[in-house]
């Protein structure tokens, strides 16, 4: 008995684990979606990205003084769109994702050129929700630096 329980749970928490491994590559993507819409200027995928309620914040150091500062999503979809193609390129790595059903994060570091020079470098962190079978982005902060 006990080591047919034990199968059953070695089994359970394996089906889980993969599971949940199956969602990293769903949360990755659409982060890459949306660098890759910025690239492009492609506002629609831009859009496809993001949670109905989508909150933009920055933090800013000025003076020494620390300030977040929000954006609006609608004002910086517009802003893609007077940029030249390719001029944007956010390169980040994925430091970190993690997942528990409908919630996820993720830590990318990135490096930010502009019509290929660099820009500035900092942190992005996501909040994703899942709504339906769709990871959204629901919040975006990051931090700038030279």
């Amino acid at each position: 008995m006990h080591k047919f329980l034990f199968i059953s749970l070695l089994f359970i928490s394996s089906t889980i684990s993969a599971q949940k491994n199956q969602e990293k590559p769903a949360i990755k993507q659409v982060i890459q979606n949306m660098f890759l819409a910025m690239q492009t200027g492609d506002t629609t995928l831009f859009r496809s990205c993001f949670a109905p309620t989508v909150i933009f914040q920055t933090i800013v150091t000025k003076d020494n003084q620390t300030k977040v500062k929000s954006e609006e999503f609608e004002a910086f979809l517009k802003s893609l769109t007077k940029y030249p193609k390719g001029a944007l390129d956010e390169r980040i790595k994925f430091k970190s994702v993690h997942e528990d059903g409908t919630l996820a994060i993720a830590w990318t570091p990135y490096q930010f050129y502009y019509q290929g020079k660099f820009s500035h470098q900092g942190v992005n962190s996501f909040q994703l929700v899942k709504l339906g079978d769709a990871w959204k982005i629901q919040y975006l902060i990051d931090t700038r630096r030279k």
